[in-house]
């Protein structure tokens, strides 16, 4: 006599929202592929990211207005508090990939055929706090580093004191100083570049897959390092856009905030082939 297999999997309803469903055995055991980049595809990834904007405009302007918030308290404590602005900024670190994590939410719901809810962003990173938690750890450590090396470089060019914000003002825009301006900017250049390889799509990924903060770290720097042309135009816009975003008082975060947000998830798809599903019933 042959027993028959008990089915106790207990799948998933047929109603159940595919976009929150996790991935099965099958995917998470296939390994991460990555596609070749042109130097055309971060403007792609741009004018993606305006079509999510122009889709869900209520969800933009909810994390437009989160950015625009943090820039004007960082702006107001470095005029006030410099001593304190980079402690803040690693506060920042730790709301920044969460509310990023949001807009990627909100562009994969899309990409999904999914109506974009706003609390369902608000939300979507909860099942992923392990992983998140960990990434997270990882760029807060490397933003300490990154303050403590440029508290070095002031200490090591002005050794009567730091100078006040005026001062810092005053230094980088002084010829006399261009030796430290460019030992400033290498070192600066450095930890932007390690953070950036870091993140620029672990976080999306982390939300995709469900993966480890190890894992989508080390394909994030496979990316950078197999299409390094393209990722340096890619952070070289990244950081022009959030440059002129910051004149008026910051205003333009409103809309370049998630613009960025969502072009960074389409970045991510356009960089880690998706994994393969297989077929109903298989």
């Amino acid at each position: 006599m042959t027993a028959t297999p008990s089915d106790s999997s207990n799948p998933l309803p047929a109603s159940a929202d595919p976009a929150q469903q996790p991935a099965p055995d099958t995917q998470v055991a296939q390994p991460v592929t990555l596609q070749r980049l042109g130097l055309a595809d971060p403007f792609r990834w741009l004018a993606k990211g305006l079509q999510d904007v122009r889709a869900a405009p209520g969800i933009a302007l909810f994390y437009g207005v989160c950015f625009w918030c943090m820039a004007l308290v960082l702006g107001w404590v470095f005029r006030t508090r410099p001593e304190y602005t980079m402690s803040l900024a690693s506060g920042c670190l730790l709301v920044g990939p969460f509310l990023a994590m949001g807009l990627y939410d909100t562009s994969r719901r899309r990409e999904a055929g999914l109506k974009p809810e706003l609390s369902e962003s608000l939300t979507c990173w909860d099942s992923h706090m392990g992983s998140m938690g960990m990434l997270v750890l990882v760029l807060v450590v490397l933003e300490l580093l990154w303050g403590r090396a440029s508290l070095v470089v002031f200490a090591v060019f002005f050794n009567t004191g730091m100078p006040s914000t005026t001062g810092v003002l005053q230094a980088v825009f002084s010829p006399q100083n261009w030796s430290f301006v460019a030992v400033y900017l290498v070192v600066g250049g450095v930890f932007a570049a390690l953070v950036f390889s870091t993140s620029v799509v672990s976080i999306p990924m982390i939300l995709d897959r469900d993966t480890d903060a190890l894992t989508a770290g080390i394909t994030s720097m496979r990316v950078v390092l197999e299409n390094p042309l393209v990722m340096l135009l890619w952070g070289a816009l990244i950081t022009t856009i959030v440059v002129f975003s910051l004149w008026f008082w910051g205003i333009g975060l409103l809309v370049a905030g998630p613009v960025l947000g969502f072009a960074s998830w389409h970045a991510y798809r356009a960089s880690v082939i998706p994994l393969q599903r297989p077929p109903a019933g298989a």
